[in-house]
C-alpha cells in the first residue's frame, strides 16, 4: 500500500508545514480532508520562484533558494518519481506521461511536469468531492499543466481557464507584452461547491438600462416569458390570470414562483396582459464574474499589502477564488505557500487552512505576517523549533539545517544558497539601504556549546573583509562577559540616524522571545524588515452585514463605475463608523 493511501492523520486545521510538500502531503493531509486547493508553483527552471530576498543590483544573490531545484533538472530524482508515476493506480495518467517523455525527452520541463504529476494526484486525493483545485501558472507550460490536469482530475472536470491581467503594459522584445497569468479552475466533481461573484455594472449602465422611479431608484422590468424548446417544459405551461404564453414560448418561472412574486408586489404587466418581474438596481449584486479579470491590480510596490515577496500576489484575487468556490469553516490548502496570501484571505474569510512551504524563512514570514494581520491568532507551526530546546535538538540532528533556520529568525538569505559545506565564516547575508547606497550585513550562526573571543574576533575580520557594515553573531549558547566586550571594540558604523554597533551578538533564546532583533536602520521599502501587513478589519466591525463584504473586493479607483444606492449607503455607513470609531 502507497504511502498516500495508507496516511490517516488529519492535519490540524491552521497549520503551516515547513518541508517537502509531497511528503508532508502524503503523511500528513487526510484523503478527502480539504474542500479547495491553490496553488502558485514555480513555472520553469529559468527563474527562481522562491526567492524572498531584494539583492541590489550589481550584487549576486548567494541564496536564490532554489527549493525546486532537483526537480528542474532531469536527473536521479526526476527518474525516481517518474517510475513511481508510471507505477501508480490511474492508468490514464501512466500513459498520459510516457508519452510525454516519449515526446518531450528527458529535459528540464519533462522534470518539471514529472514534480507536479505527483503533487496533482496526491492533491487529487486530499480533496473532499465538492472540493475545487485551482492552479496558477503563466503561458511556460500552463498547455503542458492543463494536459496533465485533465489526466489526474479528468478532462470533463475542467472548468475555465481564468485570465488574469496582472500588468498594464510590458515593453518585451519582438513580441507582443506579457501581461497576464493563467489560473486553470478544476473540479473533482459536478457537485463542487460554488458560489456565483458578481462585478459592478459598467458606467452608464443604469442610465441606458434602467428607468427612475419617483424616489429617484433606479428599477426596470424583466420579461418573465422564455422561448419554447421542443414541446416544452410541462411545470411551465399552464395559464395565469387568464393568460397563457403564447405557442412558441412558455413561461420562465414555475406557478410556485409566478404566485410568490405577485404575493411579493414585484409583478408587472404589459398592456397585453403579459407578466414582468420589477427589479432595483440597488438590489442586484451586478454582472455574474466572466473569465477575464481585469478589475485586480497586482501588488504595488508601495502598498502596505507588500511584503517584499517578488511573486507576491494581490490579497483580493484570492478572496475571489476563496469566496467562489469555499464556504466559511472550510479547509483551504496551499502547497506553495510562499508568502502567506492564500492562507491570509483563508483566515480573513473565516476559512480553516493549511500551508506548506520548503523555506524557514517563507514560514517565518507567514508567521509574522499572520500576527501582525490578525493580533491573538492561534495557529500551528510544524517542523521549525518552536522553542529553545527544539531549537537545540534540531542543532544536535543538523547543524546546517540549524544553520538555515537561524537565518530566517534575522531575515537574513542563507549563503551560498544553503550549500554545505565551507562558508567563509558566512552563513547568511542581509541587504539593506539606509542611504543611496546599498549596505551590506553577514551573519555567523554557532550552534555548538562552546563560544568564544576569538570567534568574535573572527566575524570582525569577515566584516572588514566583505566591506559589510555590521556584523551579526548568532548563538544558540549565551555568550560571556568577555565576548560582549569584545563586540564592543570593534566599533560602530554611522548610520543617518545614529551609530549601531558594528558587531552585534544575538541569542537564540532571545530571537524567539523576541527580547531581540538586529539594530540597523533600513530605507528599502517592500523588504521584509520594512513592511508589515495592516490589521485585519470585518464587516461585522465596520458595522455592515458579512454579505457586503464582496463589495471590497472591487479596487476603488477613478475608473470605478458607479454603483447601486446599496453600495453607496454602505460606503457611507463605513465613513460615519470610522468617524465614530
Amino acid at each position: 500500500m502507497s504511502a498516500s493511501a495508507s496516511a490517516s492523520a488529519s492535519a490540524s486545521a491552521n497549520s503551516l508545514y515547513f518541508g517537502e510538500n509531497l511528503e508532508i502531503l502524503r503523511n500528513e493531509i487526510k484523503t478527502e480532508s480539504v474542500d479547495l486547493v491553490y496553488l502558485d508553483p514555480p513555472f520553469n527552471s529559468k527563474a527562481n520562484y522562491n526567492r524572498l530576498f531584494r539583492t541590489p543590483k550589481g550584487h549576486e544573490s548567494h541564496a536564490q533558494i532554489t527549493a525546486f531545484k532537483d526537480t528542474w533538472h532531469w536527473g536521479e530524482q526526476a527518474e525516481r518519481e517518474f517510475d513511481e508515476l508510471v507505477q501508480q493506480p490511474n492508468i490514464d495518467v501512466s500513459e498520459m506521461m510516457q508519452a510525454l517523455r516519449r515526446f518531450l525527452g528527458e529535459n528540464d520541463l519533462m522534470a518539471y511536469l514529472t514534480m507536479m504529476t505527483n503533487r496533482f494526484l496526491e492533491l487529487q486525493r486530499v480533496l473532499k468531492s465538492t472540493g475545487s483545485i485551482y492552479l496558477h501558472c503563466d503561458p511556460t507550460a500552463s498547455h503542458y499543466l492543463k494536459i496533465v490536469l485533465d489526466g489526474v482530475f479528468g478532462k470533463e472536470h475542467f472548468k475555465n481557464e481564468i485570465i488574469w491581467k496582472r500588468a498594464n503594459a510590458h515593453n518585451d522584445p519582438k513580441q507582443f507584452g506579457r501581461i497576464s497569468d493563467t489560473i486553470l479552475y478544476y473540479v473533482k466533481n459536478n457537485g463542487a461547491t460554488w458560489n456565483t461573484q458578481h462585478t459592478p455594472y459598467r458606467e452608464g449602465y443604469y442610465e441606458s438600462h434602467f428607468k427612475r422611479d419617483e424616489q429617484g431608484r433606479y428599477f426596470r422590468t424583466v420579461p418573465l416569458d422564455a422561448p419554447r424548446h421542443g414541446a416544452g417544459s410541462p411545470g411551465l405551461l399552464y395559464e395565469w390570470k387568464g393568460k397563457m404564453p403564447a405557442s412558441t414560448r412558455t413561461w420562465a418561472i414555475k406557478r410556485e414562483k409566478m404566485e410568490e412574486l405577485e404575493e411579493q408586489g414585484l409583478l408587472r404587466y404589459t398592456r397585453t396582459g403579459t407578466p414582468t418581474l420589477l427589479q432595483y438596481a440597488d438590489e442586484m449584486p451586478g454582472v455574474p464574474l466572466q473569465n477575464i479579470w481585469t478589475d485586480i491590480p497586482p501588488v504595488n510596490p508601495q502598498a502596505q499589502e507588500r511584503l517584499g515577496y517578488p511573486t507576491q500576489k494581490p490579497l483580493t484575487l484570492l478572496e475571489r477564488i476563496l469566496r467562489a468556490s469555499s464556504n466559511e469553516g472550510d479547509v483551504v490548502l496551499d502547497p506553495f505557500c510562499g508568502c502567506g496570501t492564500a492562507i491570509h484571505a483563508a483566515q480573513k474569510l473565516k476559512r480553516q487552512w493549511i500551508g506548506i512551504d520548503i523555506t524557514h524563512i517563507a514560514i517565518r514570514l507567514v508567521e509574522d505576517r499572520l500576527r501582525a494581520a490578525f493580533p491573538g491568532i492561534a495557529f500551528e507551526v510544524h517542523g521549525t523549533p518552536k522553542d529553545f530546546d527544539s531549537a537545540r535538538d534540531l542543532a544536535q540532528r543538523d547543524k546546517y539545517q540549524f544553520q538555515w533556520w537561524a537565518c530566517s529568525l534575522v531575515k537574513a538569505e542563507p549563503y551560498q544558497g544553503k550549500k554545505r559545506g565551507a562558508d567563509s565564516g558566512i552563513d547568511g547575508v542581509i541587504y539593506f539601504k539606509d542611504d543611496k547606497t546599498p549596505k551590506k550585513i553577514v551573519v555567523s550562526v554557532k550552534a555548538g556549546e562552546n563560544v568564544s573571543v576569538p570567534m568574535i574576533r573572527d566575524l570582525g575580520h569577515v566584516v572588514n573583509r566583505e566591506k559589510a557594515s555590521i556584523g551579526l553573531f548568532v548563538t544558540l549558547t549565551k555568550p560571556t562577559a568577555p565576548m560582549r566586550v569584545e563586540a564592543v571594540k570593534a566599533g560602530y558604523y554611522q548610520s543617518p540616524v545614529g551609530p549601531k554597533p558594528k558587531i552585534q551578538i544575538l541569542t537564540i533564546e532571545g530571537l524567539l522571545a523576541g527580547t531581540e532583533k538586529p539594530d540597523y536602520f533600513d530605507l528599502m521599502q517592500g523588504g521584509l524588515m520594512s513592511r508589515k501587513p495592516e490589521r485585519e478589519v470585518t464587516a461585522i466591525q465596520l458595522g455592515f452585514p458579512e454579505s457586503a463584504a464582496y463589495l471590497s473586493e472591487v479596487p476603488i479607483t477613478e475608473e470605478t463605475p458607479r454603483k447601486p444606492a446599496r453600495v453607496a449607503r454602505a460606503a457611507k455607513q463605513r465613513k460615519a463608523s470610522r468617524k465614530t470609531a
